[in-house]
């Protein structure tokens, strides 16, 4: 993959999945299966302070290095994937990394984590981590009342840590993911939900973005791979055979309709399209 700001990426990449906070990479099997049956490779690592590495601090700076490792070590174009706080990850890596990705999926992110809402969010993790089991009880009852059992059983094969949420909190107080869409030259495409409370800023996103879609998923939650796992499996391929047909940006703004099999999708070419949305 050619490292210059204008190319155009063609042939099958690997698609890099960076999962969400107090999860690991186990929240990815069906992506990881779906995306290797139709030929596509797939690698999910785990961040620092989650599942095969719960023992660590969780850093921004640690998270972003176990990105970029991995996405040195990959020949292929790199497509770029994460949902909630994998998404603000991914964003931020492809922002900052010299090494451009051929795309970027980023899921349940749409809100700049900032002011009240982080303090209060913050303020509640801590209480949650003064319970006398950490809280682990408190997530696992959640996950078992909003997940569907297979996707509960991913989950739970990687463990959580419900004790990193304070801590991966303080570190994306210090991410302006608005500024990270300007920078980034690459595809890409925000995906949400329809019942997502982290979609608040999804128009202000898109109008960041230099080459940016909106797909919203009918009847999905926050946890919108999980709890509809076709039909973002449909959208991640999607922009996989973009990437392989080398598709580059769009002109104008589609919203609502336009998608199929209940995914509803908008297409922009930067901002001064987007702003039409």
């Amino acid at each position: 993959m050619s490292s210059s700001a204008g190319a155009m990426t063609t042939g099958t990449p690997t698609v890099l999945l960076v999962h969400g906070i107090r999860a690991s990479s186990s929240m990815w099997r069906r992506q990881v299966d779906a995306l290797r049956a139709a030929g596509v490779p797939a690698v999910a690592p785990d961040m620092p302070g989650h599942g095969s590495r719960a023992g660590e601090p969780f850093t921004v700076d640690g998270a972003l290095a176990t990105i970029e490792e991995v996405a040195r070590r990959v020949a292929a174009p790199v497509v770029v994937a994460g949902m909630s706080m994998g998404g603000y990850l991914a964003l931020h890596w492809a922002a900052h990394t010299r090494r451009r990705p051929a795309a970027v999926l980023a899921a349940s992110c749409s809100t700049q984590p900032q002011g009240l809402p982080l303090w209060a969010y913050r303020r509640l993790a801590r209480a949650i981590g003064r319970l006398p089991d950490a809280g682990a009880g408190l997530s696992d009852a959640l996950a078992r009342r909003f997940l569907p059992a297979d996707a509960l059983a991913d989950v739970l094969a990687g463990g959580t840590n419900v004790g990193v949420m304070d801590h991966v909190l303080a570190g994306m107080a210090g991410v302006d993911t608005l500024a990270d869409l300007r920078a980034i030259e690459a595809p890409v495409w925000l995906v949400n939900g329809r019942w997502d409370h982290f979609r608040g800023h999804e128009r202000r996103f898109l109008r960041q973005c230099a080459d940016g879609r909106l797909v919203v998923v009918p009847g999905a939650t926050h946890l919108v791979s999980l709890v509809r796992p076709v039909a973002f499996n449909r959208v991640l391929l999607d922009l996989v055979e973009e990437v392989r047909a080398g598709g580059g940006g769009r002109d104008g703004v589609r919203t609502g309709g336009g998608g199929r099999d209940g995914v509803s999708a908008g297409a922009g070419a930067g901002p001064a399209a987007a702003r039409t949305a």
